[in-house]
C-alpha cells in the first residue's frame, strides 16, 4: 500500500505541467543527441548544468533524467538506418539492426527497438520504484566507516567494469579524488593544491570541470573526426511489428530487461556492458547463432532493452546511497549538490516529492520517446544529413557561455578551457574521462566520512574491520583487487571489449 502511495505522489509531481515540459524537453534533447553521433548524454548535460540553477530541484533532475535515457533512444536510430551508433551502447545494434534496414526492414528494427525500450523502461521503472526504498532504509544504519568502504568498493568496481586500461582508469580515479582536494580544507582553513591562484581558494566547481573536460574536451576531439559519407534509408515503412514479430521480440526483451536492470546498479557498468551482455546471451541461448549478423530480430530488442533498462537502474545507487554508476549519474549528483541537496538515504524522506517524481518521471519520459520516435522518424532522417562541422562552433559557444554564467567570472572560463585542453589530450591518449568524474564526485565524500570515522574511533583505524557492514565491503574490495591481477580474468575482460 505505501508503494502504491508514493506512487501516487510521485505521479502527481511528474504529471504537473511545468514537470511534464521539462520531461518533454529533456526527451527531445536527449533523442536528438542519441541521433547525433560524436554529441553524448554527458556533454550535453554538462553544458546545461548552468541552466539548472534556475529551476527548481525536481523540475532540473526530470529533464537531465529524459536527456540520459533518452539518449539511449536515439542512438539505436542511427545505428539501424547509419550503421554509425548515436550513443556508445547502441554500437552493438549497429550488427544486426543496419542488416534488417539493408533487407527493407528498417521500419521493424526502429519500432523493434522502440517496443523494447518502452517495455525495459517500464519495468525498470518498477524495479526502481521497489529496490530504492528498501535500500535506502538499509542505507539508514550506515556509519561513516561503512559509507566510506561502500565508497572504495564502488570505485574498484568502476576500474574493473571501465573500458581499456586497468591501469589508465585506475590514475583517472586517483586524479579526480586529488582535483577534489583543491580549495580550503573546512576542518582547519589550510589552502590545498591553491598555489597562489584566487579563483582556486573555494576548490574546484564541478560544473566547471565536468563542462571543460566533456562539453569542450570532447567537442574539440570531435571536430578531428571529419565527416563520414553515409547512406541514410530514407524510406521507412511497415513500422508495426506483426504478431509473429512480437511473439520473436518479446523473449529477449525481456532477458535484457532483467539482465540489464542487474547491471545498471554495478559501479562502472551501465547501458554499454548491458548491451553487449545482452547480446553475447542471446547467441549463445538461440537453436540458430549462425542468423545473428544478418539481421536477427533478438539481436536488436535484447540490447536495446538492456542499455534502456540500465539507464533507469543505475538512478538506485545514485538516488539512495549518493553513489554514481556511471559518469553521467556523477553529473546528476553534481546536479543535486548544486541545488544545496545530498543525495543519499535522507533524500527520499527530506524531499518525497523529487524522489517520487523523478521515479514515476520515467515512465512519463519513456511514453513520450514512443510517441515521439516512430512518428518523427522523418525528422531524425533528414538531422541526420546535417554536417556535424556546423554543429561543434554551436557546441563550443554554449559551453563558454555557460562557465561564464556559473560565476559571472571569466576566470571559470580559463579554468574550463584548461580542462578542456586536459580532456582533449587524456582522448588522444585513450584514456576514459568518466573514472575521473566519479573520483572527482566521490573524493570529497570519502574523505569527509573517513574523518568522521576516525574522530569517532579516536584516530583508531580498526573501526573499519569491527562493523560488519564496513568489513563486508573491505573484504569484497580485496576480492575485487585479487581478481584484477588474475591473468584469466584480465584476458576475459580484454575479449570483451574487443568484441
Amino acid at each position: 500500500m505505501d508503494l502504491l502511495n508514493h506512487l501516487g505522489l510521485g505521479l502527481a509531481v511528474a504529471l504537473q505541467p511545468l514537470n511534464l515540459v521539462y520531461a518533454l524537453i529533456g526527451t527531445i534533447l536527449g533523442t536528438v543527441i542519441g541521433v547525433l553521433p560524436g554529441v553524448g548524454p554527458v556533454a550535453t548535460i554538462s553544458v546545461l548544468l548552468p541552466i539548472t540553477f534556475g529551476l527548481n530541484p525536481t523540475s532540473a533532475i526530470i529533464m537531465l533524467a529524459g536527456i540520459y535515457y533518452g539518449a539511449q533512444y536515439g542512438g539505436s536510430t542511427t545505428a539501424i538506418l547509419v550503421r554509425l551508433p548515436g550513443e556508445s551502447s547502441s554500437v552493438v545494434t549497429t550488427i544486426d539492426g543496419y542488416q534488417m534496414a539493408r533487407q527493407g526492414r528498417a521500419g521493424l528494427a526502429l519500432a523493434t527497438a522502440a517496443l523494447s525500450s518502452f517495455l525495459a523502461g517500464t519495468i525498470a521503472t518498477l524495479v526502481v520504484a521497489v529496490a530504492a526504498p528498501a535500500l535506502a532504509q538499509v542505507a539508514l544504519a550506515f556509519g561513516p566507516a561503512d559509507y566510506c568502504a561502500l565508497m572504495v568498493f564502488g570505485l574498484v568496481g568502476a576500474v574493473i567494469l571501465a573500458q581499456g586500461s586497468i591501469v589508465k582508469a585506475l590514475c583517472m580515479i586517483v586524479l579526480g579524488m586529488l582535483l577534489s582536494t583543491v580549495g580550503t580544507d573546512m576542518n582547519n582553513g589550510t589552502s590545498r593544491f591553491v598555489f597562489g591562484v584566487a579563483q582556486l581558494t573555494d576548490g574546484l566547481d564541478f560544473a566547471v570541470v565536468a563542462m571543460g573536460m566533456f562539453g569542450l574536451g570532447e567537442t574539440i576531439a570531435n571536430i578531428e573526426r571529419k565527416d563520414q559519407v553515409r547512406h541514410v534509408f530514407d524510406r521507412i515503412r511497415d513500422l508495426w511489428p506483426k504478431p509473429q514479430d512480437l511473439k520473436t521480440l518479446l523473449p529477449p526483451a525481456l532477458r535484457g530487461t532483467v539482465l540489464g536492470s542487474a547491471l545498471g546498479v554495478l559501479p562502472g557498468g551501465g547501458p554499454i556492458l548491458a548491451s553487449f551482455s545482452a547480446y553475447s546471451l542471446e547467441k549463445k541461448i538461440s537453436s540458430t547463432p549462425e542468423r545473428f549478423g544478418s539481421g536477427a530480430l533478438e539481436g536488436v530488442a535484447g540490447p536495446e532493452a538492456a542499455n534502456n533498462a540500465a539507464a533507469q537502474t543505475a538512478f538506485i545507487p545514485m538516488l539512495t546511497l549518493g553513489i554514481p554508476a556511471t559518469g553521467t549519474m556523477a553529473l546528476m549528483i553534481g546536479a543535486l549538490m548544486m541545488q544545496g541537496l545530498a543525495p543519499g538515504p535522507q533524500l527520499m524522506f527530506q524531499r518525497p516529492e523529487l524522489f517520487w517524481g523523478v521515479i514515476a518521471s520515467m515512465w512519463v519520459g519513456n511514453a513520450m520517446l514512443v510517441i515521439l520516435n516512430l512518428p518523427l522518424i522523418g525528422v531524425w532522417v533528414k538531422l541526420l544529413s546535417a554536417p556535424y562541422r556546423l554543429l561543434y562552433p554551436s557546441i563550443l559557444l554554449f559551453c563558454c557561455i555557460g562557465l561564464y554564467a556559473i560565476h559571472n567570472d571569466a576566470g571559470d572560463v580559463l579554468i574550463g578551457a584548461v580542462f578542456g585542453f586536459l580532456g582533449y589530450m587524456f582522448y588522444r591518449l585513450n584514456c576514459e574521462l568518466a573514472p575521473l568524474l566519479l573520483g572527482f564526485v566521490l573524493g570529497p565524500l570519502i574523505e569527509e566520512n573517513l574523518r568522521r570515522a576516525l574522530l569517532i574511533s579516536l584516530g583508531d583505524p580498526i573501526v573499519f574491520v569491527e562493523r560488519p557492514i564496513s568489513l563486508a565491503f573491505l573484504i569484497m574490495t580485496v576480492v575485487l583487487i585479487a581478481a584484477m591481477a588474475a591473468p584469466g580474468l584480465q584476458s576475459l575482460r580484454r575479449k570483451a571489449f574487443q568484441e
